[in-house]
């Protein structure tokens, strides 16, 4: 039995790009679903549980994104690879820190958006496949991957950001292993490059807060200097 074809959403409102993009991915054998808006873009998300989105920012209304944050905000995440005509740095920093995986200056070539396409969906299957434990608990504190959700003995209920509970899945799927912050920001963030991992540090500290009983002296999310991380589970 053959596998169903993978599903991509193109958000894009260039008619000429829009043609040439949804042929090629056609001819490769993708499904592919085409919002020229940001409000339809969402429509498919929830109607077609897409596999990758390629995601224009010079939207008419809703922005690129806007769109890239509100499908973060509903827990999807399937691969985002962002569009910019611009090339200014601040505009893939952005893109990339709310949740997109990777980004393409306008004009670019198809086969090297194929590739990165391929990429993609490799890693997000590999990553899928090896999802761990939806539910996981760190002393009192109790975790829900599904919800989002840590369950805090002083503090209650405390909502989980989309990139803290894939940050949460890789760390698990490597406890009481050291991990390097290159290894974060390329599995998490899934940069292609090393950047400033004082990103990777902000958002320990922050995960922190929410999964350790004492944030100030971890017992689960520590430090290893000149290493990087480890999530200890006995």
């Amino acid at each position: 039995m053959s596998a169903k074809p993978k599903k991509i959403v193109i958000v894009e409102d260039e008619p000429s790009l829009v043609f040439t993009l949804e042929d090629t991915l056609e001819n490769e054998g993708y499904s592919v679903f085409v919002a020229e808006t940001g409000d339809t873009a969402i429509d498919i998300v929830k109607d077609e549980k897409p596999d990758l989105m390629i995601l224009d920012l010079m939207l008419p209304g809703m922005s690129g994104f806007d769109v890239c944050k509100k499908v973060r905000s509903m827990n999807y995440t399937f691969p985002i690879i962002i569009l910019t005509a611009r090339d200014q740095e601040i505009d893939k920093v952005t893109g990339l820190n709310i949740g997109a995986d990777d980004y393409m200056t306008k004009p670019f070539g198809v086969k090297e958006l194929l590739a990165r396409i391929q990429a993609r969906l490799r890693r997000s299957e590999r990553y899928s496949n090896n999802t761990p434990a939806s539910e996981i608990d760190l002393g009192d504190i109790h975790i829900d991957l599904n919800k989002a959700r840590a369950e805090h003995p002083d503090k209650g209920s405390i909502e989980l950001t989309t990139r803290e509970v894939e940050l949460i899945r890789y760390l698990v799927a490597h406890a009481n292993e050291p991990v390097s912050r290159d290894a974060l920001l390329e599995n998490v963030w899934r940069y292609e490059f090393s950047t400033n991992t004082r990103t990777v540090d902000v958002h320990i500290s922050k995960l922190r807060s929410k999964i350790e009983t004492q944030p100030d002296d971890p017992q689960y999310l520590v430090t290893l200097h000149g290493v990087g991380y480890m999530l200890k589970i006995n």
